[in-house]
């Protein structure tokens, strides 16, 4: 069975990310991604556009399905070597998560809903991932059964 997950990271990290097939958590710690697993559908979510800014952007902007293999370290320079999972990114547009809030599991009733955003990665439940993937106009590829 699946598990969906939402990572967090500025858009500008994220849209590095897409164009690079993969992703990366809670400043490049292999210990979150151990969590993730192949076929698990990931939804990133951007409080800003570029780490440190308060531009209050708060929008889903990436989603698609972790593919197989395990965490690996990638090449940033400067000596920095995060680890990261591959991603099968899927076609969609960014969405703000405003018009969501009274609709997600995770954020329904909740007036502190971007307490558990902190984290930096969180599992949510299929119904949430199917609702932000609507609101992004996501077409996403059904993994492959073993």
């Amino acid at each position: 069975m699946s598990a969906h997950w939402i990572a967090v990271a500025s858009a500008q990290h994220v849209r590095r990310g897409r164009q690079g097939g993969f992703m990366q958590v809670n400043h490049g710690k292999a210990a979150p991604l151990r969590r993730v697993k192949p076929g698990d559908g990931i939804v990133y979510y951007s409080p800003t556009t570029v780490l440190g800014e308060k531009d209050g952007l708060q929008s889903f902007t990436a989603i698609g399905t972790v593919r197989e293999g395990e965490p690996y370290q990638g090449e940033m320079g400067g000596g920095f070597t995060p680890f990261r999972r591959d991603v099968d990114w899927a076609r969609a547009e960014e969405a703000p998560i405003k018009p969501l809030l009274d609709r997600l599991d995770f954020t329904v009733g909740k007036s502190n809903w971007g307490y558990q955003l902190r984290f930096g990665l969180f599992p949510i439940s299929a119904a949430d991932f199917a609702l932000i993937a609507g609101a992004m106009g996501a077409k996403l590829a059904v993994p492959a059964s073993s």
